[in-house]
């Protein structure tokens, strides 16, 4: 089956909020096609202010290793340019849509392309699994990890392994040709109790 690129991505942050004055510190994502990962990205990034010791310990990114990273616009216009027009997809992505538009546009930059949660899109899948944190699913759906968590590209990778494993899961079940990106987007907004009917429809519609 055929899938069209996307991009999944994952930012590691000083807290919870650009709001309240938190800001990106890790950015990774991965370019997946065809269930392939053809590309990726990677960069550490300045904030400008110190990291609690928590986020530290959380992150194992160190004061240390941000104060020689280039500053977040820096990184921020390369990962713009990287992106491009490409859809995006992020596990809990209201968490990283907000550092992402809030980061972007600090440098006058905007995101052109959609975002799906694949956290979302996990709980009509996987309804079954345990609970639908990201390293919950991995190990409920035996995706390949190294072990590493909190860090940028390692949860970009896995959620790029998940996002891939729940097309499989939904074309092997309802047989479907094709998984698109915007079904997924569709998927995740549909009642949990609907979601039989929602993918038998679309199977249909492919027949």
């Amino acid at each position: 089956m055929l899938t069209s690129p996307c991009i999944v991505l994952d930012f590691e942050t000083t807290g919870l909020s650009p709001q309240h004055g938190d800001r990106a510190i890790e950015i990774g994502a991965v370019v997946i096609e065809n269930g392939i990962v053809v590309d990726s990205f990677q960069g550490l990034m300045n904030p400008g202010f110190a990291i609690s010791s928590f986020i530290e310990s959380y992150t194992g990114i160190s004061n240390e290793m941000v104060a020689s990273a280039p500053p977040c616009g820096e990184v921020m216009a390369q990962f713009a340019d990287f992106i491009g027009d490409l859809p995006l997809v992020a596990h809990n992505a209201t968490f990283d849509r907000r550092f992402l538009d809030a980061e972007l546009a600090a440098i006058g930059r905007k995101r052109r392309a959609e975002m799906a949660c694949s956290m979302l899109a996990a709980r009509r899948v996987f309804p079954d699994a345990p609970n639908h944190r990201l390293g919950t699913l991995v190990r409920y759906c035996g995706l390949p990890t190294d072990g590493t968590f909190h860090r940028a590209l390692a949860d970009a990778q896995m959620a790029a392994h998940l996002w891939q494993a729940m097309i499989d899961e939904v074309s092997g079940r309802y047989r479907l040709r094709d998984v698109s990106f915007d079904l997924m987007c569709r998927l995740s907004r549909v009642p949990r109790a609907r979601v039989p009917a929602f993918l038998a429809r679309a199977a249909a519609g492919q027949g």
